[in-house]
């Protein structure tokens, strides 16, 4: 009995997944990563993006972002990047998304998460 329990608990938290909601002015978007709780980098996140203004949703997949670590081994969660072709959209911690091709930025907006 106690296996069946411990098992279940454990393949429970293996496909746990975290969603989150970024509102910014023109986009709905939606991050979902698909990795355990306890993993601090996931390369299994998906990004739903939808316009305000067309309902037009594009789905991508991508993976957290992570900055310096200090002397403890504690890394900066950054936030996330996606890749569509030469079209990239990095998604901040703090709400920030931003697209760009190359050098050229697309769209550059402040959101609120939700």
């Amino acid at each position: 009995m106690k296996r069946a329990i411990l098992l279940a608990l454990t393949l429970g938290a293996i496909g746990a997944a975290r969603a989150d909601i970024l509102i910014t002015p023109s986009f709905i978007i939606n991050i979902e990563e698909e990795c355990a709780v306890e993993y601090r980098v996931c390369g299994k996140v998906s990004y739903t993006g939808t316009s305000k203004k067309t309902g037009q949703a594009i789905v991508l997949r991508g993976k957290t972002v992570e900055g310096k670590c200090d002397e403890n081994r504690f890394c900066k969660f950054e936030g996330y990047v996606f890749k569509n072709g030469a079209t990239v959209y990095r998604v901040s911690s703090d709400g920030k998304l931003t697209v760009s091709q190359g050098a050229k930025t697309l769209v550059e907006e402040e959101g609120v998460w939700q």
